[in-house]
């Protein structure tokens, strides 16, 4: 009998984002989910998009959790294995807050991050 491996989830959500993304779903309801992605971009390097979207592209991990679907795109699957969607409000600003295990800095303004996928970082703990 094959042994099963399995999977860690790429992305967890907090309740707070499940909350959020399923409010955005509400608010379009020809809205399948919320797409994730990463894009070269910003004085670090990186950049996260997110983009309600009405259907899933062939290649996309869908993560339903509490009622919220995530879409994530294939290219961003490395750079978000084992992170944390989270959405905080504070007096000024809300936003989503990714929690990113292989993140390795940001720049000042926050909006972008130096990202280094998954398998590269694991052969660096060598």
């Amino acid at each position: 009998m094959p042994t099963l491996r399995v999977m860690p989830k790429i992305v967890t959500l907090t309740a707070a984002a499940a909350r959020r993304i399923r409010s955005l779903m509400d608010a379009n309801p020809k809205a399948l989910g919320l797409r994730v992605g990463i894009k070269k971009g910003g004085c670090a390097g990186m950049e996260y998009t997110m983009a309600m979207v009405e259907e899933k592209s062939p290649h996309d991990e869908v993560i339903e959790q509490d009622g919220a679907i995530l879409l994530i795109e294939p290219t961003a699957i490395m750079y978000l294995l084992g992170t944390e969607m989270d959405f905080q409000t504070d007096k000024l600003s809300s936003q989503f807050v990714f929690n990113n295990p292989n993140q390795r800095g940001a720049c000042g303004c926050g909006e972008s991050v130096n990202l280094v996928p998954a398998a590269e970082k694991a052969s660096h703990a060598d």
